[in-house]
């Protein structure tokens, strides 16, 4: 089975995107990630949700963890508030992070077999990879369908 066979149909959100409006996306479409496409349209990065997630806490929150236990229960129910007026580009990875080279991005061409879709997975802790073609996304292919194509009947 090759890549082509198992790409669907998927989101995409640029960098300027509202955080909150890619938050509704995920949220609503029950996705595992955000595809983040550069501004010629190419993946840049997949944004799992628990980044984004990570995003809406308070950074002392994340580096102390017991913190958590002093909101109140109304405080804890605005943790999305934080997203508010900031853009996808906001919620990735500092640019030292980000990939330098295509071959570094969370692509597969579409005669990839399922052992090369898993490598990208995995090498880059990608619940996402798109299947690019010629420069436009085809699709592309969640951990999950990978699995379901993979696992034996």
């Amino acid at each position: 089975m090759r890549a082509r066979d198992l790409a669907e149909q998927f989101p995409v959100v640029h960098l300027d995107t509202p955080a909150m409006d890619a938050s509704r996306l995920l949220v609503d479409r029950a996705l595992p990630g955000l595809v983040v496409v550069d501004r010629d349209g190419l993946p840049l990065v997949i944004l799992p949700g628990s980044q984004v997630l990570r995003f809406a806490l308070p950074e002392y929150v994340e580096e102390d963890r017991t913190l958590a236990a002093v909101y109140s229960e109304s405080d804890a129910d605005a943790l999305c508030e934080g997203l508010r007026g900031r853009t996808v580009e906001e919620l990735m990875p500092s640019r030292q992070f980000l990939p330098k080279k295509a071959a570094d991005r969370p692509i597969v061409d579409p005669d990839a077999n399922l052992m090369e879709v898993a490598a990208v997975m995995a090498e880059q802790h990608s619940p996402v990879v798109a299947v690019v073609d010629e420069g436009q996304i085809v699709g592309v292919i969640t951990v999950h369908r990978l699995l379901g194509a993979a696992l034996p009947r």
